[in-house]
This record gives C-alpha cells, sequence and structure tokens, in this order.
C-alpha cells in the first residue's frame, strides 16, 4: 500500500464547532463508519490495544455503544481468549451459547459467573431444559449468599421462543 501524503493534521485544539440551528434532529444523524470493507462501526470511536488502555471492561463499554475495544496482547493467549469470551458473552442480540447456572447451584457462584462476564442475568437449566432465570433483580435485596438459585428465581411466566427464533421475531415475542 502507497505511503499517502497528509497534507493537514489537526487536533482537538485546532477546532471548534460553533453552537447552531440544524435541519435536523441528533437522532436522524449517521455517525456510523467502516473499520474495515467488512466491519462497521455505529460511531467513529476505538480504543487502544494497550494494556494500560483496554482490556475487557472497557472493550465491553465501547461495545455497546457501538465502537470497538481492541484488547491487548500483554497477556498469554489464554487469557486474551477469555477477555474476548468476556466482551462477546457480555451482551448480544441473541445468544445461541448461554453461560447457564443450575437451580442448586449457590447464589454466590452465580453472582460471580455474572460480575466475570459483566451480564445482568442468567438461565437456571437442569440438563439443558429452561427452569428459570436470575437476574440482578432477583438479587437486588438478596443478603444470604449461600442459598441455592432456586430459590430467588424466576421460574413462573418465563417469555420463551423456539430455537431457530430471529431476532427479530424474538423482540416482537418480548414486547
Amino acid at each position: 500500500m502507497p505511503i499517502k501524503h497528509i497534507s493537514e493534521a489537526l487536533t482537538f485544539d485546532d477546532v471548534l464547532l460553533v453552537p447552531a440551528r440544524s435541519d435536523f434532529l441528533p437522532k436522524d444523524s449517521d455517525l456510523s463508519t467502516n473499520l474495515t470493507k467488512k466491519i462497521k462501526m455505529n460511531i467513529p470511536f476505538s480504543s487502544s490495544a494497550m494494556d494500560t488502555v483496554t482490556g475487557s471492561l472497557l472493550a465491553i463499554a465501547i461495545a455497546r455503544e457501538g465502537g470497538i475495544g481492541f484488547i491487548h496482547r500483554a497477556m498469554p493467549p489464554e487469557a486474551q481468549a477469555r477477555e474476548v469470551e468476556k466482551v462477546k458473552k457480555s451482551e448480544s442480540g441473541m445468544i445461541l451459547d448461554p453461560i447457564t447456572v443450575g437451580p442448586d447451584d449457590k447464589i454466590s457462584d452465580a453472582l460471580k459467573l455474572m460480575e466475570n462476564f459483566r451480564i445482568s442475568g442468567v438461565p437456571v437449566t437442569v440438563k439443558g431444559k429452561l427452569v428459570g432465570i436470575l437476574t440482578n433483580r432477583d438479587l437486588k435485596f438478596e443478603t444470604k449468599f449461600g442459598r441455592k438459585v432456586s430459590s430467588v428465581m424466576t421460574s413462573k411466566k418465563l417469555i420463551t421462543a423456539s430455537v431457530g427464533t430471529n431476532l427479530s421475531k424474538a423482540q416482537e415475542v418480548l414486547h
């Protein structure tokens, strides 16, 4: 790839945006940009792959806003993979391989999983069958963390969809 000469470079101190009326609402503006030919970001924001800058926490926060955080490589490959997994599992439109807990697991163990993966809830299963869901709302006033998940999980009126349901249909079912 040939090197291009940049004729002008600006920093934040070189630019001043003067407030003014616009012909459109902020919600109608599009800040998306392409990171690569195949990867589009909703906001033009990424974080540096430096060990003092980007770990899973920052990558999750940026991803939730539509940007991308590059996990640093100043750690063994296994640790990098765990960091990426935390980001991938933290929030997704539809998780095909969710982190689950059992009804006999301790609340403290479920909380550790939720904190580790930065998720607000986990399905409760027995032999792959959904029997409940445990969310932050179920745990809001809990003080006895040695108790079983089944003692606080939501097990009635669960909203479910069949395997293979697309994201838009799943959203329709939830609303």
